[in-house]
């Protein structure tokens, strides 16, 4: 694999194989990277909720599209901001949507600005050849007494794009091309139901490659 530089990149996106909306402005192409922004939307996980059984702790370990109780979901508009609380830990859409090509890969950094606010970003993922859509960051205010004053639009973490040897068929994802909020709610049920019982034979033996 080889990393592309600025000019491939511009190339790529003249000839529409690599697509963001919207589309990148000056600020965040750079020599061998593009800067993402931060989106609108965040996503707050709850500690507890109410059952027939009275005040229980949320397990996120088995959370799905129609457990929404998970996340309070917040929804900034223009002008807005959201300050991260002391240790607090969220989730956070990406501004632009990405269209990636067959043959490339993108790996996710964190801006060294945003580490130098408190806030670490864990980007420890990679975007998939073939994906198209917002992509999910979650980001944590390591500070123990200050809060950290999100705004979306800024500049929040960089993406590097790497050439694949051949060209891949890209696979389902549960984030391509759904709402942001759909997506982050879906697991794969019957590999978490597998895990939880902790039966990795039969997971290994249903789910064969």
């Amino acid at each position: 694999m080889s990393i592309i530089t600025k000019k491939d990149i511009l190339a790529r996106v003249a000839d529409g194989s690599l697509a963001f909306k919207p589309n990148l402005d000056r600020f965040q192409l750079q020599e061998h990277s593009v800067d993402l922004r931060l989106g609108f939307t965040f996503m707050i996980p709850k500690m507890w909720h109410m059952t027939a059984k009275g005040r229980e702790s949320l397990d996120i370990t088995h959370f799905d599209k129609r457990n929404h109780e998970y996340f309070e979901v917040v929804e900034l508009e223009q002008g807005q901001y959201f300050e991260l609380l002391p240790q607090e830990y969220i989730l956070v859409s990406t501004l632009e949507g990405i269209k990636m090509p067959v043959d490339l890969m993108g790996v996710l950094y964190p801006r060294s600005s945003t580490n130098r606010k408190g806030l670490s970003l864990d980007l420890t993922g990679i975007i998939d050849a073939g994906y198209e859509g917002q992509l999910i960051l979650p980001i944590r205010n390591n500070t123990r007494s200050q809060a950290i004053r999100l705004y979306p639009g800024e500049r929040l973490c960089q993406v590097v794009f790497e050439e694949l040897k051949s060209e891949v068929t890209p696979r389902p994802s549960k984030y391509h091309q759904k709402d942001i909020i759909e997506g982050v709610l879906m697991e794969k049920k019957e590999e978490v139901d597998l895990l939880a019982k902790g039966d990795i034979k039969a997971l290994k033996e249903q789910f064969k490659v």
